[in-house]
Parts: C-alpha cells; structure tokens; sequence
C-alpha cells in the first residue's frame, strides 16, 4: 500500500506538471483528492491492515495529500496570476490617446419653459404650490362651481378610478385646497404647476397627459385691470417686448366674467399670416375673475375679497416660443429634437 500511496503522488505531480487552466487543475483535484478520488480509495481499504501497520500508512497518507495539496495550491496561484497577466494586456489603456468628449445633458425644454414662468411670476410676488395628480370630484369640480350634472363637465372627459376620485383634469384644484388653507383670513398670490389628465387622442396638438400652470390671486379690491397688468407682463417677458395682447370674452364656469387672451402674431405682427391663420393674433390662455360661488367654497367672503384667475399650457407655449409643431415631440424622448433646446 506504500508503494501505491507514492505512486499516485508520484502521478498527480506529474499530470501537474501538463496543466495550464484552472478547469484542469480543478478535476485533478476532484480525481486525486474528492470523495471518489484515488487517495480516498486508498483509505477504504485501511481497514485491511494490522494494527501495526495503520499508523505507519496513514502518516503516509497525510504526507501524500499534504504533497499534492500544495502543488495545487502554487500551481493555482501561478494560472491565477497568469490570467490577470493576459487581462491586463487586453485591456491596457494608451494614455496617449486623445480623451472622450464627456456629451453633457440639459433640462428638458417643457422643465426649462415651466422654470421660467415660475421665475417670472415668483418675480411678481407669487408663490409656488403643488398638489396631488389623483384628486377627489369635490375638489376637481364641485368646489370650482362644477355641481355634478353641470354640463361644462363634458368640456373635461376625465379618467375617473372611482365614483369620487379622477385623475385631475386641470390644476384648478390646488388652488380651492389652498383658499382653504388660508380659510379667508388673507389675501395670497399663487401659481400651481403639474401634470393633467384628460381622455383625449393624442395628434399633434393634443395629449392625454400633459401640463398646465394655473396662477390666482385673491385678495381684497382686486380688478379685472389687475389681471389685464399681470398677463401683459406675462406676455412680454415669454415672448418679447414687442408683443401685444388682447382680451375676448369667454367662458368658464369658475370664473366671471371670463376671458381668452391672445398675443400678436410674431411671424406677421398682427398683419395676417397662415401661422396666425389670418387673424394677426394666437390664443395663449384663459383667465378671469374668480366667480363667487369659488370664493364662497374656499372660504373667502365674496363681498369683501375678490380675485382673477388664470390658466395656461406650458406644451403650447413653448410650441409657440420655439417653433415646435408637434406636441408629441415633447414626450418622445428623441435626443436629436431635445439636443436642439440645451442652449435655448
């Protein structure tokens, strides 16, 4: 048994010897040393041996295994290292090679339009407000002098979860949650930013989803004059100062008397073009004075606070700023149309 203990050390180190990857080395290991392995073999048939001659073979046992244990061992260490050797030449880097242009985003052009307004108005003494996309009907509607039933609902075809919960179909309802806020102790300035839902079909002036910024301002002796001053601005700013406006009477169900604002065509100014499709004027948003029956709900006494309101679409205003024709452009994710906006 002695001699068959050397033997196999004697076989292993040699088939050693011929290895040169570690899926090799890893079955020599498993056919010298596992559990069917040669040396264990051996060991199965100790029991055979006399009581003398146990602790002599079994000394040589720990030695034959000790012996290959640690050729394994080193040879192992020597492929590992060759291996990171040859990684190291496949994936060495020239330092003299010119560096890689690092290509650097922007804000989306619909984020930058939506800053500026709010600049603007934060400018004029506004604060900016937020509120939940998933709205209750009461705040939705019926808090904005949309009872259920009223007809004016059908202007909104709105995504409803349950009977009492929708997806807000404007962001009218921030401001009937902040009158309450304020529960009619005091006059504020405010404008509300965020996404809007409607069951629309989107082309390319139309999306289910898109944004709206709604601006009120209650407070007492407020004059429709207010807002004639305030959207003047607006349109200035956004659009330059050569632009005019005009108001057109309106309706809206939260606001009276209501109104749509126009601004003067900037390809033709005001002379008629097919851009402003002959008229000299584009339409830009709606306002109004906030009804009565609002300012009652939200709190306020309509005999002694009044207030206007507006409501406006950053897609369209960017597309009107920017030249943009499609408002699915905005939502497409196409890096060649946003690029353009970076150093807008």
């Amino acid at each position: 048994m002695q001699e068959e203990l050397k033997a196999i050390q004697e076989e292993a180190l040699a088939t050693l010897e011929q290895i040169n990857d570690m899926k090799e080395l890893q079955a020599l290991k498993v056919a010298y040393l596992g559990k069917k392995g040669s040396l264990t073999q051996v060991l199965r048939g100790m029991g055979k041996l006399s009581p003398e001659e146990r602790p002599v073979v079994g000394e040589i046992v720990n030695q034959v295994r000790e012996a290959i244990t640690k050729a394994i061992d080193e040879k192992s260490d020597l492929l590992e290292k060759a291996a990171l050797e040859e990684k190291l030449k496949e994936e060495s880097i020239d330092v003299t090679l010119p560096g890689r242009p690092v290509k650097v985003g922007g804000p989306h052009l619909l984020t930058k339009v939506i800053e500026e307004i709010e600049d603007l108005f934060i400018g004029m003494g506004y604060e900016v407000r937020e509120g939940p996309e998933v709205e209750t009907d009461y705040f939705n509607f019926e808090a904005l002098n949309l009872p259920k039933n009223h007809p004016a609902r059908d202007m909104q075809d709105s995504f409803y979860i349950t009977n009492e919960l929708l997806l807000r179909t404007h962001t009218s309802p921030v401001q009937a949650r902040t009158m309450r806020e304020y529960k009619g102790e005091k006059g504020f300035k405010m404008i509300c930013p965020g996404k809007v839902y409607r069951r629309d079909t989107d082309d390319a002036t139309h999306s289910h989803q898109f944004t709206q910024i709604e601006g009120l301002y209650v407070d007492k002796d407020v004059k429709m004059s207010d807002l004639k001053g305030v959207l003047n601005i607006f349109a200035k700013k956004m659009f330059g100062e050569d632009r005019n406006i005009r108001l057109r009477p309106s309706f809206f169900p939260f606001t009276e008397p209501s109104v749509e604002m126009d601004i003067s065509c900037k390809v033709c100014h005001g002379e008629g073009c097919s851009v402003c499709k002959g008229t000299g004027w584009i339409e830009i948003l709606g306002a109004g004075m906030v009804h009565p029956n609002v300012l009652e709900m939200g709190g306020y006494d309509p005999k002694v606070y009044s207030g206007f309101a507006f409501g406006m679409g950053p897609e369209r205003i960017a597309m009107l700023k920017y030249g943009v024709s499609d408002i699915r452009q905005f939502y497409l994710n196409d890096n060649r149309f946003l690029k353009q906006f970076h150093q807008a």
